[in-house]
């Protein structure tokens, strides 16, 4: 069985999606759409722009929904048994299973990025990347931190999880996870606490949109961040989508259960090998290979 996976924020490169506009009709069409739905040319950023410009939340979102769905929209043979995208790449994922619409996906992801920006504005914070610990030890020794806001925020393999707090409380967690044994806790450069309760501005924000937003029966099951479970009911979707900005991403938990209900290749689709990479070191038996 085939599950397609789409990257969230970090994948972004300088001329993401250009050869996808040059090469087919059916992406251009796409591209062309998104700067007008988003009042400015995004596809001049993604082509031509600087990586700083590409950096800006308002930026990276929309143009890694908008690679990884034009290139869905133009794989050959785009049949897949299930999705999952991981955090932003949830957007993507429900888009190319058609439980969303193109337009009201991108307005979506747009006002996510905005949303997310501001959250960040009001409350300075950060993230940071915990590698060679037990998720166990890392939820651990968040909880262990008194006085400040600090979560796993993604779990992303075994022995590498983010965590997603307040700029001195994660300050704090990457030195008692370096004194647990953490081969290495190196902040991230990013805006804010994804994924965290420092959200809950973003998210209050966005859950109005998303109530507002028509959820159709999608093509096949989307395996969500916010539980690692197969979705088919819109209204469930919905409202774990809702609920994603500030609960964890268990990617390494959904990589699990695809396999476990019969996922044997995973096909990445968007910017980057990101997530290929990620679901070897979930299960070194499941193939992989970028969308083409």
């Amino acid at each position: 069985m085939k599950a397609y996976v789409f990257p969230g924020q970090g994948s972004q490169f300088t001329g993401m999606g250009k050869d996808l506009y040059e090469q087919h009709t059916e992406a251009k069409r796409l591209f062309d759409k998104a700067n007008d739905i988003l009042g400015f040319n995004i596809t001049d950023i993604m082509f031509t722009g600087t990586e700083e410009e590409l950096k800006r939340t308002r930026v990276t979102q929309p143009a890694i929904f908008l690679h990884s769905v034009a290139q869905a929209a133009v794989a050959k043979d785009f049949n897949p048994d299930m999705v999952a995208g991981h955090s932003l790449g949830e957007f993507s994922a429900l888009v190319a299973s058609k439980v969303l619409s193109f337009e009201d996906g991108l307005k979506l992801v747009y006002k996510r990025a905005l949303a997310m920006q501001m959250a960040c504005e009001a409350n300075p914070s950060t993230m940071a990347a915990i590698l060679g610990l037990e998720d166990d030890k890392v939820v651990e020794i968040c909880a262990s931190i008194e006085d400040e806001i600090v979560v796993a925020a993604n779990f992303n393999c075994p022995g590498q999880l983010v965590i997603s707090g307040s700029n001195r409380g994660i300050e704090i967690a990457c030195e008692k996870m370096k004194a647990a044994g953490a081969k290495r806790a190196l902040p991230l450069p990013v805006g804010g606490a994804f994924h965290s309760p420092l959200m809950k501005p973003a998210e209050v924000e966005l859950a109005q949109a998303i109530k507002d937003t028509t959820f159709s029966d999608g093509i096949c099951p989307v395996y969500q961040n916010v539980d690692a479970r197969p979705h088919t009911d819109p209204q469930e979707i919905r409202q774990n989508l809702i609920k994603q900005l500030t609960a964890p991403v268990l990617w390494t938990q959904s990589v699990q259960q695809m396999v476990a209900d019969g996922a044997t290749h995973f096909v990445e689709c968007g910017p980057g090998k990101v997530l290929q990479g990620l679901v070897k070191k979930i299960d070194r038996t499941a193939e992989v290979s970028s969308a083409e």
